[in-house]
């Protein structure tokens, strides 16, 4: 797995990723409203050359939070790869901690981040209605058929 910081791709590889798999670059959340594809953040390139693994971040004074994340062949170490890359770059930095938010029907992150040591700090009730009100085209059913309502904050405490 070859790891590589964003800006060492080029601009078109990256939005093209986005739009492949959430259609936009834009992601709306309660902490804002973000261009991923003008984040900093980091991916992991296939033999083929291909992007596999992106994760993008914003670092505000001592707080890293994690954009977004996708992994695009699940069970191979990719997702936590980039984490803990981000992690190791949220620790140099003097972050005192690594946040991120997902939604409620997100059961898979959920599970993901909790086994990597993030707790749950913040429920944000319907704060997804306010998102759609910027960005009309989120669904409103999501994974397993669970209406997409609430974000869910997670952090996790750097030593």
């Amino acid at each position: 797995m070859n790891i590589y910081a964003i800006e060492e791709l080029k601009k078109n590889k990256i939005l093209d990723f986005f739009k492949l798999h959430w259609g936009t670059t834009e992601m709306v959340i309660s902490s804002g409203v973000y261009d991923c594809s003008s984040l900093d953040g980091f991916t992991i390139i296939n033999d083929e050359g291909k992007i596999i693994g992106l994760i993008t971040y914003i670092i505000k004074d001592d707080v890293c939070e994690i954009i977004s994340l996708d992994s695009v062949e699940e069970g191979k170490g990719i997702g936590t790869k980039l984490v803990q890359t981000v992690e190791n770059l949220a620790i140099k930095r003097k972050c005192k901690f690594v946040k991120l938010i997902t939604t409620n029907d997100n059961l898979f992150a959920l599970k993901f981040y909790q086994k990597r040591g993030f707790i749950l700090s913040q429920i944000i009730n319907n704060a997804v209605e306010k998102a759609r009100k910027i960005k009309p085209e989120i669904p409103l059913i999501g994974d397993d058929g669970i209406p997409i309502r609430d974000e869910i904050e997670l952090i996790k405490i750097l030593n």
